[in-house]
């Protein structure tokens, strides 16, 4: 198996009628690990816009059992991917997905804009340090499979295409990113624990090289002190060697899924989709939005 084999096959299919399956190529076999990182840090911009910040701090998830939310939308999220949005898994994941944000009051705008960093972050990740770049097939297809997701959580108004979903995430964080405690406190809570996965003496340089790789904007809102030019230099630069030499290597012949991951601690003995996430008591008004039946399908 030649190393761009893979891609000829995503090539060979239909961007919009086989999104998910290019998705499921893309992330488990060409960019398991960059996909990780790029999602990882996808959720963790969201904590700059106060009102998704100021929630997460409000609930504790992130700040008292950060292991176990990272565990829980890693693996809801992948189900998703893996199994499709028409298997059993996939429903079931929904559905958890659609319980939790029904017992709070979120916007359409913060969904959406969530959303938006799903498809946005990966791509401009992996242009920058994949192994090589997305191809177009790649970028359409991930906008799709992100776009099914959202219809099924009831997102209204969500973009077209990739070239919407990203001026839409520009504009929000332009609009929105803004210093809020409660946020800071989600963030510093997620920088420990991308720490704590690694040996305890590595902490520091862990925390500090994570900030390097976060873009002005993130790094005034959270209010951190931008790293030296040198330090950002050296940290992007050894990323990037990484997928140089990831290039050099055989292609993956098994899928890497993110179930698989070594950050995902939570559950040695393993899980059950339905039982995983929160089960907050819901308020009076709950989420907003409009929630589809994804028994249905898609």
């Amino acid at each position: 198996m030649k190393r761009f084999t893979r891609l000829e096959e995503i090539r060979r299919l239909d961007p919009y009628r086989d999104a998910s399956e290019i998705y499921r190529l893309s992330s488990a076999y060409e960019f398991p690990w960059d996909y990780t990182r790029a999602l990882e840090l996808a959720l963790y911009r969201t904590y700059a816009v106060p009102s998704i910040g100021r929630l997460l701090a409000e609930t504790a998830e992130l700040t008292g059992r950060a292991q176990k939310r990272y565990d829980d939308t890693t693996l809801l999220l992948d189900a998703i991917v893996e199994h499709g949005f028409r298997s059993a898994e996939g429903r079931t994941a929904v559905r958890r997905i659609n319980q939790m944000h029904r017992s709070y009051e979120i916007t359409n705008e913060d969904m959406r804009y969530v959303l938006c960093t799903f498809v946005v972050m990966p791509k401009r990740w992996i242009d920058a340090y994949g192994w090589r770049r997305l191809s177009r097939h790649e970028i359409v297809a991930a906008a799709e499979h992100y776009r099914t997701l959202g219809r099924h959580m009831g997102i209204q108004d969500i973009p077209g295409s990739y070239e919407e979903f990203e001026a839409l995430l520009d504009a929000y964080e332009e609009a929105h990113f803004a210093w809020d405690a409660g946020a800071r406190r989600v963030s510093d809570a997620t920088l420990d624990l991308m720490a704590s996965w690694y040996p305890r003496p590595l902490a520091p340089l862990l925390r500090t090289s994570t900030r390097a790789l976060l873009d002005d904007r993130l790094l005034r809102a959270f209010r951190y002190a931008p790293p030296s030019p040198a330090t950002r230099a050296l940290v992007r630069r050894g990323v990037r060697a990484r997928g140089r030499f990831v290039r050099l290597m055989p292609p993956r012949r098994t899928p890497h899924h993110a179930r698989q991951n070594r950050e995902v601690k939570g559950y040695p003995d393993g899980y059950r989709l339905e039982r995983l996430g929160t089960w907050p008591v819901p308020g009076v008004r709950g989420c907003p939005v409009r929630h589809l039946d994804v028994t249905a399908g898609e």
